[in-house]
């Protein structure tokens, strides 16, 4: 990493958080620059829903579930499911849509997720996390207490274990990755929590695809193929497939307009410096 990008992560210094940790880290799990206490367990909030999700493609490649199978509303299927786009409501279990119309961005969604998923496996979604994913990472200081929608706690050195195995995958079949980081339901519209409407609102399986959204957590020179998640507790992890890069920022204060303004500056500084 050049001097350029290793002060590049220094930037999270400036930001107005109590507790800040960053990393930045390659396909092959060369870690090419980290600042802050990249130990530090924090609450990922939403950065957990994309862990959830490759849990559930493991199940998927283990058999236990199909993407296409019903799974949560009338109608809905596990992929709506991970798509954000089965009509359930952003945090109660109730339908306010028909699967596939719109893009809701869906708490309660991933919740029946995991519900799904532990029933067909006869596990429970926080064991069966540990097991597909965590543990085979080295992903010790991870863990799921609650929700999968929003309840991991996790650290910067255990997210770029994870942000390497998406970039290059050994649990899962390359091409199951693929399709994850592909538009599901394209030209789906919604609102992105924090952004307002997105038209389109473009969404892979269990994780946010950049494309033309404006505005956006991520930076100007992100590739419209970057991918990713943010979480409320004011946490993100975006990988960039033309930056052949990733970069995880875990702080301890809320989302707000601070983020909206810190996080695309720090993320065009870190993309200029790879």
């Amino acid at each position: 990493m050049s001097l350029q990008s290793t002060q590049s992560l220094a930037l999270i210094e400036n930001w107005p958080v109590p507790t800040a940790a960053a990393g930045v880290v390659r396909a092959d799990g060369t870690v090419l620059g980290a600042h802050g206490p990249v130990g530090h367990r924090f609450p990922l909030a939403s950065v957990t829903k994309p862990l959830a999700a490759y849990a559930v493609l493991v199940a998927y490649e283990e058999g236990a579930v199909e993407l296409d199978e019903p799974a949560g509303p009338q109608g809905s299927t596990v992929r709506h499911l991970l798509a954000h786009t089965s009509g359930l409501a952003f945090d109660e279990h109730r339908v306010t849509a028909p699967p596939g119309e719109r893009r809701l961005y869906s708490n309660a969604g991933f919740e029946q997720l995991g519900d799904h998923v532990a029933k067909a496996t006869d596990i429970p979604f926080a064991e069966y996390l540990r097991q597909a994913v965590l543990e085979p990472l080295g992903m010790t200081a991870t863990s799921l207490e609650g929700s999968p929608a929003k309840d991991g706690v996790s650290t910067v050195e255990d997210l770029l274990r994870f942000a390497a195995e998406v970039q290059a995958p050994r649990l899962l079949d390359p091409r199951t990755v693929a399709e994850a980081m592909t538009v599901q339901y394209p030209g789906t519209k919604g609102v992105l929590p924090g952004y307002g409407h997105q038209n389109p609102n473009d969404w892979g399986l269990g994780f946010e695809i950049r494309n033309g959204k404006s505005p956006h957590w991520t930076g100007s020179s992100s590739s419209p193929r970057t991918f990713g998640h943010f979480g409320q507790s004011g946490t993100f992890l975006w990988i960039d497939p033309d930056a052949r890069a990733a970069c995880v920022a875990l702080t301890d204060r809320a989302f707000g307009p601070w983020a909206v303004e810190a996080w695309p500056v720090f993320t065009d500084a870190v993309r200029a410096g790879l």
